[in-house]
């Protein structure tokens, strides 16, 4: 990730455009701790043991717990969380359709993988955000104190059943293909993000050779996933 260049909040609040554009990702943020929720309690119904089902119970509260400051943050902003996130639930909606696990073991990589690549770019539009929006944006999508339990997971299925790793590496490869559309259809949807992420006369921004270098990164933390789960990306 870039080094975070330092952004005056008053500054850049008195942007109409700049608050526009915060009100939408923390929108759309907000509505994926949600989605993220509802998904992955649905999934828990897979698990194999009590244990993992009270795993996967405990991350899916704890995408829900982090809904709140995010509603709070957008309140304070003068918007309405609920209208602020509406605009996003067909695309989210729709990623998840499109993405249904087969089984316990596809959606532990999902969990992992898929949110964890949308975490990633949330992440990377952090760095051009002012230091407060930045904190909550990155306090938001961690989801750090997972990965050991579904790490563990997915390793001890490959090791049990050693064909399931071609088949659980074709699933993250289309994890992340469809993640890219959505986050494709997402930003054509909303010009204050694309605004955003173009900067303004007191913002830094990306220009096209910085989209590059953030897909680059993006696509290269997807591998390094893939890779803690034993998987080929």
């Amino acid at each position: 990730m870039p080094a975070s260049p330092e952004i005056d909040a008053p500054v850049a609040f008195a942007d109409p455009a700049y608050r526009e554009a915060v009100v939408d990702l923390l929108g759309v943020i907000a509505y994926g701790e949600i989605s993220a929720f509802e998904r992955l309690a649905e999934d828990a119904k897979l698990a194999p043991t009590l244990e993992d089902k009270l795993a996967l119970a405990s991350m899916a509260a704890a995408e829900l717990h982090k809904v709140q400051a995010l509603r709070d943050r957008i309140t304070e902003l003068g918007a309405d969380p609920f209208a602020a996130m509406a605009p996003f639930r067909s695309a989210i909606d729709l990623f998840h359709a499109h993405t249904a696990p087969a089984d316990w073991s596809e959606g532990l990589v999902k969990a992992y993988v898929g949110d964890g690549l949308a975490n990633d770019f949330y992440r990377e539009i952090a760095a051009y955000l002012d230091h407060d929006t930045r904190d909550l944006v990155v306090s938001s999508v961690d989801t750090e104190s997972n990965s050991a339990f579904v790490v563990e997971a997915v390793r001890e299925a490959i090791a049990a059943d050693p064909r399931l790793a071609g088949r659980l590496a074709l699933w993250g490869r289309r994890l992340m293909g469809e993640a890219l559309i959505q986050a494709q259809q997402v930003a054509a949807d909303r010009d204050a993000l694309t605004a955003l992420l173009a900067g303004g006369i007191d913002r830094p921004g990306l220009d096209l050779a910085a989209i590059g270098r953030m897909f680059t990164r993006l696509t290269d933390r997807h591998g390094e996933r893939m890779a803690e789960l034993g998987l080929a990306s």
